[in-house]
């Protein structure tokens, strides 16, 4: 297994790890993960098998703002490079590959990154169900969120400070 950040030409598995991993009113389609690929690719990070199969990755913006609007994952331009935050918009592990520690290993990887980057912190938003799994790795509930209601689904923002 290796940990590496993305390229445009990680774009089609991006794209269907996605589609394993979301119902389609939840999924990044491959347009918005193209426009996302071409403004911080260097925040997607993937785990991929010793065959270079993508079993998992994380993406997210960097942003100033302290928290996760639903214009942030559709419109890549307000990345910030320099922001305080960085912003996870998914966790996605391909079904058959869940429950190993795959996406542990790239939370942790993550969250060094921001913090040796200089950042405030992660912030993510997930499913009530998920809050316990988050909370392991030092994120803290914040409540239902008002500002991401995206698949018509009740969030829960969830923040790692620094």
């Amino acid at each position: 297994m290796r940990i590496r950040t993305a390229t445009l030409a990680d774009l089609p598995a991006v794209t269907a790890v996605e589609a394993a991993c979301f119902p389609a009113a939840e999924a990044a389609t491959e347009a918005d993960f193209a426009a996302r690929l071409a403004a911080y690719a260097d925040h997607f990070w993937l785990l991929e098998d010793d065959d270079g199969t993508l079993i998992s990755f994380i993406d997210g913006m960097v942003s100033d703002e302290p928290t996760l609007r639903d214009e942030m994952y559709e419109n890549a331009a307000l990345h910030n490079e320099y922001g305080a935050w960085q912003m996870i918009f998914g966790v996605n592990t391909l079904p058959e590959y869940r429950r190993h520690g795959y996406a542990g290993q790239l939370l942790r990887r993550a969250v060094a990154d921001a913090r040796q980057q200089g950042r405030k912190g992660l912030v993510l938003t997930c499913k009530e169900r998920l809050l316990p799994y988050y909370a392991k790795f030092g994120f803290q509930d914040e409540g239902v969120t008002d500002k991401s209601t995206h698949g018509n689904v009740a969030w829960h923002q969830m923040r790692l400070s620094f």
